[in-house]
């Protein structure tokens, strides 16, 4: 495949059954592409995939599974998101981490290599860089990860590098900083089984009038708590669609920060939810986890020049309101 994607291309999006996975599912469709999906549903909700979507259950590096589904559903081109994504777990269970994310990975691109399927997006993460040696954060600077989590996505992104170095893989690595938020109107947002990022696990501590968990003030920052640059999921996939045509009609390998270019830390995180909610939220500090970094925020400079990206929907409020509609769903 050369030039600009076919009209109503078939794209496969594994871990579509996850938080970001399902918002890129429903994006493409919303663009006119086809779409089927592959996730293995250890932590993803088969109930956020859309009615009449080719589902098909199961791990990506598995080749049997990948054949029938290119039979049966040929694609164009891959969004990859399946993988686990809890820092906090990576660094009880290591080994986890490094299976899932990155043999599960290698096994998923030798067998599309096999179908000479060669385009590829990866959901990376910005853990890769650890704790930075500047903010904002570049592309190029130093990759350093602080846990295993962190670690795997980097391991993928060093075999993408090579992939397409020697085989001619075309892909796009997409280092997400925080990926927050839920659609406008409230009827998809974040939930993951179990849920570790700060926003939803603030919220549900407020719906339910729970005690939340603040983790470390005593970082390098401000205020002394952690500061991260916070993306909303629909610039999130947006950023996806850029990438995918960048591949398409450019082949070769890309990498892209996503994110604002700016940050805010977990105190501000929680004065906007108590700002747009109206609410008191009721927390306790605790020690810092191991493997946090102090401040990661977005270098974006060359999304933007490259990609013409532009966040829509990052402002914090926004972000706020939106996820507080799909927790006040029902």
């Amino acid at each position: 495949m050369s030039g600009t994607i076919s009209d109503m291309a078939k794209i496969l999006v594994t871990g579509g059954g996850g938080y970001i996975g399902s918002f890129m599912v429903r994006g493409l469709f919303e663009k006119g592409y086809e779409v089927v999906v592959l996730d293995s549903l250890e932590r993803g909700n088969a109930d956020v995939i859309p009615e009449n979507t080719p589902f098909y259950k199961g791990k990506v590096g598995d080749r049997e599974l990948l054949g029938k589904v290119i039979q049966e559903n040929p694609f164009e081109a891959v969004i990859h998101f399946a993988g686990y994504i809890s820092m906090k777990e990576s660094m009880e269970n290591p080994s986890l981490y490094f299976e899932q994310n990155t043999y599960e990975t290698l096994q998923f691109l030798e067998n599309l290599r096999s179908f000479d399927k060669k385009h590829i997006i990866f959901s990376s993460t910005a853990g890769v860089y650890g704790n930075p040696e500047r903010v904002p954060i570049h592309e190029d600077d130093r990759k350093d990860p602080t846990n295993p989590y962190g670690e795997s996505k980097l391991m993928v992104e060093r075999i993408l590098h090579w992939y397409n170095n020697i085989y001619g893989v075309n892909y796009a690595v997409l280092r997400y900083f925080n990926a927050c938020g839920a659609s406008l109107d409230g009827s998809l947002g974040e939930k993951h089984s179990p849920e570790t990022h700060i926003i939803p696990v603030a919220l549900e501590a407020l719906k339910e009038e729970k005690e939340f968990i603040l983790y470390g003030t005593d970082y390098n920052t401000p205020d002394g708590t952690c500061v991260r640059d916070y993306v909303h999921v629909l610039d999130l996939v947006n950023a996806h669609m850029l990438a995918l045509e960048k591949i398409i009609n450019n082949p070769g390998g890309y990498t892209y920060n996503v994110g604002t270019g700016k940050g805010y830390s977990n105190k501000e995180i929680v004065g906007m939810i108590e700002e747009v909610t109206g609410r008191k939220l009721n927390y306790n500090e605790r020690e810092r986890r191991p493997g946090d970094a102090d401040e990661l925020v977005a270098d974006v400079t060359r999304i933007k020049d490259d990609l013409g990206f532009e966040p829509q929907y990052s402002d914090l409020r926004t972000i706020i309101e939106t996820a507080w509609k799909w927790h006040n769903r029902v």
